[in-house]
């Protein structure tokens, strides 16, 4: 009975163990990542060659010109895109893929008029030839009412 006991506890224990986020491995990596969300203009080139982007009304772009295309049509400009300090989450795997989670604050101008939202971003990136590029994004529009964003 001891034995099994000891099983059940240590097979709990490696289960606990493998369950939990890695926040420390590949430090350097996850600067690169996070100086390069920080320091990035809303036209600058991150994405890769194969990137594909879903919008927040679920519509789906095969490029960075299809996404931009899709921006003009809906008479969208950036303004500006600023992280909000503090809401990166990033997971680094084998030193050359990071999945990476965050909070912008948007400006843009809709149709002529100026918009201000917060979006959470879920985005994808590749390490390659020494750089880091974009293979993935997601945005959605938080809604303040139902998640509260304070600025500290």
């Amino acid at each position: 009975m001891k034995k099994l006991y000891v099983l059940v506890l240590s097979l709990l224990c490696s289960y606990c163990v493998v369950a939990q986020i890695d926040t420390t491995s590949y430090p350097k990596e996850r600067q690169e990542l996070r100086n390069l969300m920080h320091q990035r203009k809303p036209d600058a080139g991150i994405d890769c060659k194969d990137f594909i982007a879903v919008g927040p009304k679920g519509d789906i772009s095969f490029s960075h010109q299809q996404w931009q295309d899709a921006q003009s049509k809906e008479k969208l400009v950036f303004k500006s895109v600023q992280v909000v300090p503090g809401t990166e989450f990033i997971r680094i795997y084998d030193g050359v893929m990071g999945v990476v989670n965050f909070l912008i604050d948007v400006k843009l101008v809709v149709d002529g008029h100026d918009v201000n939202i917060k979006v959470r971003r879920l985005e994808v990136y590749h390490k390659t030839a020494g750089s880091w590029c974009r293979v993935a994004g997601q945005g959605t529009q938080v809604d303040e009412k139902l998640f509260p964003v304070e600025n500290n």
